[in-house]
């Protein structure tokens, strides 16, 4: 079944390549919104997962109010998909005016020194559109990385996607992909990381909107090695056809401690960058996994973080 699952997943994600990119753009605009709103309606494990995690975004919030989020997150979430499937077919023209940055002068400013710059961003928006807008409007060449997915078409499929937008892209298995972005970032390159969730063992344990999550150390660690800047970069969708994002100021290396001390410190400050984006635009942040390690493992849960509770015995 496994393996049926898997080329079925193939075959939409080709369909969608194939025929969503060749839509008129009203066309593509109604069918996204139309499939986002069924899904929605579905209230199937993303959806639940989605509300979830915006519940720790906008504390409070009633669930009328995260019913409303959350279908504007599937709408923001199908956006998504609907520009990637026809970002292909996108002219360089439309893509130079789909998207504006503010704090640019972080970037260029950091690429014309020759440090090379790292940029580290969250599941906010459309980092295609951003990557493209990069090697299209600014003519700035990056590399990043790609997890392998299942089957292995399906990864063909996405890494020949962003190739086609002019990225380098990596495998994030392997083992040589770190090596590889330090000397990118050595030639005073640009390498650019979704980096909001990793529930490997190495990642780095941060706060995050109150409760402990997971975030990569690779940004922190690659900007330590090599000299590059370490931006964070929030992107997010108004009403208009523009993309929106900031390209917040650099995250300093601490002056002193231990290398793994440097790496928490500042992915901590990552973490609190994309959460002011995130709490800004919580709609377009497309979280449809599980992050917060509470969620992970309940004994992590801030009510059950007391002993006596996680005993089972009531406090006095």
């Amino acid at each position: 079944m496994s393996n049926v699952r898997e080329r079925l997943t193939d075959a939409l994600y080709g369909l969608g390549w194939s025929t969503v990119r060749k839509l008129p753009e009203p066309v593509a605009v109604r069918l996204g919104r139309t499939i986002a709103d069924l899904a929605w309606k579905q209230r199937g494990k993303g959806v639940q997962r989605l509300e979830s995690n915006y519940a720790r975004v906008v504390p409070g919030a009633s669930p009328e109010r995260l019913a409303e989020l959350s279908r504007a997150g599937m709408r923001s979430y199908l956006r998504y998909w609907m520009e990637s499937f026809r970002l292909p077919a996108w002219s360089a023209e439309r893509i130079r005016h789909g998207f504006e940055a503010q704090g640019l002068h972080h970037l260029t400013d950091g690429l014309a020194a020759g440090r090379g710059v790292v940029i580290g961003l969250p599941h906010l928006g459309n980092w295609d559109l951003a990557g493209a807008w990069v090697t299209t409007k600014l003519e700035m060449p990056f590399t990043t990385v790609a997890e392998r997915l299942k089957p292995e078409t399906l990864y063909d499929r996405f890494v020949a996607y962003r190739e086609g937008l002019g990225m380098e892209v990596l495998p994030h298995s392997g083992g040589s992909a770190f090596g590889t972005l330090a000397r990118r970032l050595r030639d005073g390159g640009l390498v650019c990381l979704v980096a909001d969730r990793d529930l490997s063992a190495s990642g780095v344990e941060v706060d995050f909107f109150g409760e402990k999550a997971r975030m990569p150390a690779g940004p922190a660690l690659l900007a330590q090695q090599t000299g590059a800047l370490l931006l964070p970069v929030t992107l997010w969708y108004d009403e208009s056809p523009v993309m929106k994002g900031r390209i917040h100021p650099p995250i300093a290396v601490p002056e002193s401690g231990t290398r793994e001390e440097k790496t928490s410190v500042m992915t901590q400050a990552l973490a609190d960058a994309f959460a002011t984006g995130i709490a800004d635009h919580p709609e377009d942040w497309h979280m449809l996994q599980r992050l917060w390690l509470a969620d992970l493992d309940p004994a992590r849960a801030p009510e059950n973080r007391d002993p006596a509770r996680a005993s089972g015995k009531e406090t006095p």
